[in-house]
């Protein structure tokens, strides 16, 4: 069902305004956004769509589909309160314009209709973000570009949430093209369109572990981070881009140095990557792939069993030329660096296999099935 059609049905009215967002695969770059790094990351056909109208006053009501059960939910313009569970998302996008300005908003009605599945490392809260965001800047006449719209979405998750998230999420889901890549430099948010190799395509595989950032060791590995270049002398890791990761790794206490050899490591790797991607190199790029989930897995400590195992089973498959952990880590998917056109069979017999290796289901989310078949 549309969210269009959700909000008739909800509010018994036609919506004024509509908006939507693409979930996310990060192809290389993880654990880099929040210390200034580079990332390459994709938009994927899986969307969050919203329907939204003005409403006179200052209550928001919010509908979710997926969470019907919760039904209506409400409060009110400038008293948001945290912990209401996924109401925390537009509360904190309402709190975070409010914050900057008022930024003219009033009351509105809402409607969430979203495919992008929580918990797989692919940026559902930012889709949400980034949708809601899309419809009240319409709905309202505000003044704020794509760009801004990330940094709104990373503020709130951050500041209110209370999600430690870094900025490629919502840069990703505002500003990645359609069949092609987004290049960005977190730092100075500079971004460039890098279409895939004509020969390669993506795939993407959900563990069937969810993760959720606002808790545990994501928050653990971001003040690594940070502790790690204070003790450097640096505001952030990405300022000793250039220097050797081992060498700056030995004059740090574990595990700093191996988070910080991580970040440096995997920064180097974005880049050769994007290289490997103008050159249609699909195997340089593959095994880039391999080594990052190496050094997630070794180094930076964020991936699972379930992770490692699907990493191995599609590595050793013919016709992937690299596979790694995407969105963090602590559970939730891996992405496949395919052959064009072998991506759903290939991802089809990884899946097959995980299953009967550990018992567990795996979800194939990108490529989608064939209609047809």
């Amino acid at each position: 069902m549309s969210a269009a059609d959700v909000f008739a049905r909800i509010y018994g009215t036609a919506p004024r305004v509509l908006g939507e967002a693409p979930g996310r695969v990060n192809v290389i770059g993880e654990h880099t956004d929040y210390s200034g790094g580079f990332v390459l990351a994709a938009a994927i056909p899986l969307r969050c769509r919203v329907a939204l109208s003005p409403r006179r006053g200052r209550t928001i009501r919010a509908f979710s589909e997926s969470r019907a059960a919760d039904g209506i939910l409400a409060y009110e313009l400038g008293r948001e309160a945290a912990r209401r569970g996924w109401l925390d998302y537009v509360q904190g996008l309402t709190r975070t314009l409010g914050d900057e300005g008022g930024a003219g908003i009033e009351g509105f009605d809402l409607a969430i209709a979203s495919v992008v599945p929580p918990g797989a490392g692919l940026a559902s809260s930012a889709a949400l973000g980034i949708a809601v965001l899309r419809a009240l800047r319409e709905a309202f006449a505000l003044r704020l570009d794509d760009v801004a719209l990330a940094e709104v979405a990373q503020e709130s998750e951050n500041e209110f949430v209370g999600a430690p998230v870094g900025i490629m999420d919502p840069m990703a889901s505002s500003l990645a093209p359609e069949n092609a890549a987004l290049f960005l430099d977190t730092r100075s948010l500079t971004h460039e369109r890098v279409p895939l190799p004509q020969g390669g395509a993506l795939a993407v595989i959900d563990s069937g572990m969810p993760h959720e950032h606002s808790r545990g060791g994501y928050r653990t590995r971001r003040a690594e981070c940070d502790e790690a270049a204070r003790r450097l002398g640096v505001a952030m890791l990405r300022d000793l881009f250039g220097n050797d990761p081992n060498e700056i790794a030995r004059s740090l206490p574990e595990p700093l140095g191996r988070r910080a050899c991580h970040v440096l490591g995997e920064n180097a790797r974005v880049l050769d990557t994007v290289d490997a991607f103008r050159t249609g190199d699909l195997r340089r790029a593959g095994a880039r792939m391999r080594e990052s989930h190496r050094s997630l897995a070794d180094d930076f400590e964020v991936s699972t069993p379930e992770l490692d195992l699907l990493v191995e089973i599609a590595t050793s498959r013919d016709g992937v030329f690299g596979a790694r952990l995407t969105g963090g880590g602590f559970g939730g998917s891996v992405v496949l660096l395919t052959r064009r056109g072998e991506g759903r069979v290939a991802a089809v017999d990884v899946a097959a296999e995980y299953r009967r290796r550990c018992g567990r289901d795996a979800a194939i989310l990108l490529p989608a099935p064939d209609p047809r078949s």
